[in-house]
């Protein structure tokens, strides 16, 4: 009888997995199984992992949250009947944020890997990217290629598609390497001369060095790094997925994404995204 039992138990976890690996979730509250839609709908707000750093989510003069991912994660939730509720989270653990349900989703300059698609769904493309080197102004003459670079001090945030790049590359990943906790936070590390260089997103970059506080900042145009897609990163199996890039279709149908890209500098990196 104990070994019919144990065999019971074993059937019914392999069927609990394969109904989530299907895109159900589990239930918070109850622990019943349910689509990550019912779930989420049923809180009545889309959790989204975010960092800080401009142009993508940061806090305007006034402390108020603002960017083009806010404002078009907004948009979404409008359209979807739920409350955006903005989660800062540690961008190195942002999938097991996500798995763990503490998220919902990331939502944050997020780019598409073939890595990350083993541990999440992507939703449709919605900018590209590529990882730019920035440096002080002052050393200009200094770091103009990777092999230049590879002696240096350099940083990116943890977890980054920046780290990435850098172990990719046969002289970068020479260079003597710190992760850093955020890419706003590697640019003041950069600013106060804690780096030679950093390596960060394109969008960051240009809205950042050389301006304002970072006016002795800038980028290295002649180094060229991979270039990248973003989009929103969902559960694996999640039947969000399909709902949202239903609605990005119409926000990008009706304008309303290439406002937001004409609003914060970025209609060439939305136009080659959309392919508009």
């Amino acid at each position: 009888m104990k070994k019919i039992l144990a065999m019971m138990l074993s059937l019914l976890c392999i069927f609990s997995l394969a109904a989530c690996s299907a895109g159900q979730t589990t239930d918070k509250i109850d622990g019943s199984a349910v689509s990550d839609y019912e779930y989420i709908a049923s809180n009545g707000k889309l959790v989204i992992g975010i960092t800080l750093y401009e142009p993508m989510n940061y806090n305007d003069e006034n402390g108020v949250l603002t960017g083009f991912d806010t404002e078009f994660a907004q948009a979404v939730c409008e359209k979807l009947g739920l409350e955006p509720e903005f989660q800062v989270i540690d961008w190195d653990m942002k999938e097991s944020e996500l798995s763990s349900q503490n998220i919902d989703c990331i939502w944050n300059g997020l780019t598409v890997t073939e890595e990350r698609r083993e541990n999440m769904d992507f939703s449709t493309s919605y900018l590209t990217n590529k990882q730019c080197v920035v440096i002080n102004s002052s050393n200009a003459g200094t770091y103009t290629d990777t092999a230049s670079l590879a002696s240096a001090m350099l940083s990116a945030e943890g977890g980054s598609a920046g780290e990435d790049a850098i172990l990719a590359d046969e002289n970068l990943s020479q260079a003597s390497y710190t992760a850093s906790d955020s890419q706003a936070s590697a640019l003041l590390a950069l600013k106060s001369g804690n780096y030679d260089a950093i390596i960060i997103d394109y969008t960051l970059a240009t809205a950042s060095a050389g301006t304002g506080d970072y006016a002795d900042l800038m980028i290295v145009d002649d180094i060229q790094l991979a270039n990248e897609e973003y989009a929103i990163g969902f559960r694996l199996g999640s039947d969000m997925t399909e709902k949202v890039n239903a609605i990005i279709q119409e926000l990008i149908n009706d304008g309303t994404l290439a406002s937001l890209a004409e609003k914060y500098d970025m209609t060439e990196l939305y136009e080659e995204a959309v392919g508009n």
